[in-house]
């Protein structure tokens, strides 16, 4: 199949136009070319192996056998040389038939624009631009870099635009006769630390490794200069030939298989070299299984178990039926987790990473710590190799697809119990005592006898409401004083890690909105947090209800509203630390006897030192409907999470109405897309609580819904900081005009039907259900 593919000759046409470019109504025909300014690249029909199907490709010049690297019509062919492509007066390239009827267009626009121009690129982008400077990027209507098909070219983009919900991915041919969809493709999965996967269906084939810094394990490529770049609005990998006479391509081929085709100027033979991904078995994904190391020794591959794991089938594993992979000797106990340790294993491909989490900031002694508080971190490793190792990655439970190398590959730690590594010790409660010491935490302890006895025995009568950490009681000890007592349920999602959380962020803060946090209780499997008791409940208890939001007129609400930007601006700027809440809403509002707010629940808050303003998680917890959507979609969190949180707690106090269960059958589905239309129909009085009535000051209400719509807005950087919006609620300036808030979705969308003829996406784009939010 590969020599085939070597040495497949294209009918291509034997007379080329000396023009590289296009005008509105301009055409070439079959028989005709255009070619790059550098003649490095030319566009035209041709028919591939033994079909006599027409196509429109983009292919290189100076290299044998000819190399097509692009297709417009690949599932839509001519049968014969009657083809044409035009460049009409909006800016759309058509690939017309001998009938005249569109069977390709680039369709990108619906209106005319100045100027347009199609022009060919040396690099083999055929690019449709407008206006007389085409050399502006901005002018960009439409490129086909934007849609690869089974080549990857220098300074191509592989992944994801996430502000449009683009997808670039290659995908191979049918055959080496029909350029067709195939069966695989290559894509960038966004499911924890991005990495680079090869698909068969949707079945994974195998991996290139997770980016280093330099390159992934899977494309070392020493002649290449390689770039993958991570951050909220684009993932991509890309590649650079830095000598101006080598050229190259990634290529997959119909069976399959990742080559890399290079030549130079000097030699037009193209050779080709297979990825490290497809030279041995231990390239195909999880070749061994789950926790087991693949090493080839150039005949034959071996699978090993990670110490600390046994095969799970011994007697397949003894016949070298691998694929069941490890398991672990003993049953993970997390009580004992802070005696683990870790062992060191280099020169690897590290696992899959779709459940890992990551941090670009953290260094590796805190990356094992940070693996050590959780009980379902099993390994981690180095984000970045450079200069000595930064970053952070942390793997979750199973560890999937490793593999060991002579030379490359990069040190990776895995999670073993203390008897594994030999140093097993007894463990006390008072270490958990010492957590707190070890903090700097001077905070009371109260005995569980006290608080049992404070709650009649953690009474039903008592129980004040549940959370995802789980029950809270109404506690009264024998001086009269009253206590809210939060206890950790044994089947909670949340554990330890976020009861020491609460405890250390908690305890280090003072401030009127916030919630007093008066001591804690560990003991045996008990851990409990004891709070100041808040008489009148949360703010849900209240604004949602049909007769207890009568109690909130508008003055009240609006010190509520004013009262909860002042704890978030203590959180974010004025305390010692600068502290996420990531689950704030208005259960976790409480009210005091004067119905002024608090914050409370900090287990999900993460803290910030230094200069460091946002962070990556692979566990998204928190509350729908809250979350804003880049940490819904990517893990990703900042200080203007909390900000978008803040935004739809106003808007729900303005309206005594729910975002996630109000629906407009008009327009929108939710509460935010319903605000955004009446502001933007300057009727946003409307949104008022009709119980309220007329006792309101209405410029505080239209200032109220602004404010909370400049705080939902879809991009973090457009959302104001808690200062900002304090300065706005009491202020008279005027305030910016809101742009889209984020999670706003129309409730008639048409869902597109199967990419019809003449749709370039046909290639690879993947449009995303999403119509605007930012993509996952």
């Amino acid at each position: 199949m590969l020599c085939i593919w070597f040495f497949i000759f294209f009918d291509q046409p034997g007379t080329s136009t000396l023009i590289d470019s296009l005008a509105a109504g301009q055409s070439i025909r079959d028989g005709e070319t255009l070619v790059s300014a550098g003649g490095i690249t030319k566009v035209g029909f041709f028919s591939p192996g033994n079909s006599t199907r027409r196509y429109l490709g983009i292919w290189y010049t100076n290299v044998s056998p000819i190399t097509v690297v692009w297709v417009a019509n690949r599932n839509s062919p001519l049968e014969n040389n009657s083809g044409v492509l035009k460049l009409n007066e909006k800016g759309i390239l058509e690939l017309l038939n001998g009938k005249n009827s569109t069977i390709w267009s680039s369709n990108i626009s619906s209106k005319a624009v100045n100027y347009p121009i199609a022009q060919l690129l040396d690099s083999g982008n055929f690019v449709v631009k407008y206006g007389q400077e085409i050399t502006n990027e901005d002018s960009v209507l439409w490129q086909s870099f934007d849609y690869p098909c089974d080549s990857l070219m220098p300074r191509m983009k592989l992944g994801w635009n996430l502000e449009t919900g683009l997808e670039r991915y290659l995908s191979s041919w049918r055959s080496v006769d029909d350029p067709a969809l195939g069966e695989y493709t290559v894509k960038i999965d966004l499911r924890g630390y991005p990495q680079i996967i090869k698909f068969k269906g949707p079945d994974i084939v195998s991996r290139a490794g997770s980016w280093n810094g330099l390159s992934t394990v899977g494309n070392p490529g020493s002649t290449r200069s390689q770039k993958m770049v991570i951050n909220e609005k684009e993932v991509y990998f890309e590649f650079e030939l830095p000598d101006r006479s080598e050229f190259g391509i990634s290529s997959l081929t119909p069976s399959g298989t990742s080559l890399i085709l290079y030549w130079t100027t000097q030699r037009s033979t193209r050779q080709a070299v297979l990825s490290n991904a497809d030279k041995d078995q231990c390239g195909s994904y999880a070749f061994c299984g789950a926790n087991s190391i693949c090493i080839y020794d150039g005949n034959v591959p071996t699978c090993e178990c990670l110490r600390g794991y046994a095969p799970k089938h011994p007697d397949q594993w003894n016949i070298a039926i691998w694929s069941d992979g490890c398991v672990p000797r003993n049953k993970s106990n997390c009580t004992n987790s802070y005696t683990d340790g870790f062992l060191k294993y280099t020169n690897m491909k590290l696992p899959d990473t779709s459940s890992s989490w990551f941090s670009k900031t953290m260094n590796l002694d805190e990356c094992q710590k940070s693996c050590l508080k959780n009980c379902s971190c099993t390994a981690y490793a180095n984000l970045d190799i450079r200069d000595g190792g930064s970053g952070c990655l942390l793997w979750f439970n199973t560890l999937v697809d490793l593999r060991n190398f002579s030379e490359l590959g990069q040190d990776f730690y895995i999670r073993l119990s203390a008897s594994e590594l030999g140093a097993a010790r007894k463990i006390y409660n008072k270490h958990y005592r010492n957590i707190l010491r070890k903090e700097d935490i001077d905070l009371p302890t109260f005995s569980f006898s006290v608080l049992a006895n404070a709650t009649e025995n953690f009474s039903t009568k008592n129980k004040l409401g549940e959370g995802g950490y789980g029950p809270v009681y109404k506690g009264k000890l024998l001086d009269g004083k009253e206590l809210a007592v939060k206890r950790l349920s044994k089947k909670s999602g949340q554990g330890l890690e976020e009861f020491k959380n609460e405890v250390t962020l908690i305890s280090k803060l003072q401030h009127r909105n916030l919630v007093k946090l008066l001591g804690c209780c560990i003991e045996g499997e008990e851990k409990i947090l004891i709070y100041e008791y808040m008489p009148n409940h949360s703010l849900d208890y209240f604004v949602f209800d049909e007769s207890k939001r009568k109690l909130l007129d508008w003055d009240k609400r609006f010190d509520i509203i004013s009262g909860i930007a002042r704890g978030l601006l203590y959180l974010h700027q004025d305390s010692r630390l600068r502290i996420i809440h990531r689950d704030l809403k208005t259960s976790n509002i409480l009210l005091d006897e004067n119905l002024d707010p608090k914050i409370s629940d900090f287990g999900l808050a993460r803290s910030f030192l230094g200069d460091q303003v946002e962070a990556n998680t692979n566990r998204v917890a928190g509350t729908y409907g809250y979350m804003p959507p880049e940490y819904a979609a990517r893990g990703h969190f900042s200080v203007k999470s909390d900000v978008f949180s803040y935004g739809v707690i106003v808007l729900e106090i303005v309206t005594g109405k729910k975002n996630r269960e109000f629906s407009d059958p008009e327009c929108y589905n939710n509460l935010l897309g319903h605000a955004w239309r009446l502001w933007t129909e300057e009727m946003a009085l409307e949104l008022l609580d009709e119980v309220l009535g007329e006792q309101c000051t209405p410029s505080e209400v239209i200032r109220c819904v602004q404010v909370g719509l400049l705080c939902v807005q879809q991009r973090p950087q457009d959302r104001p900081n808690m200062s900002s919006v304090v300065l706005m609620l009491n202020g008279e300036k005027l305030l910016p005009k809101p742009k889209v808030p984020g999670f706003y979705t129309e409730a008639e969308v048409t869902s597109e039907a199967n990419n019809s003829l003449g749709n370039p996406r046909l290639c690879s784009v993947n449009e995303l259900s999403i119509t605007m939010f930012d993509a996952r």
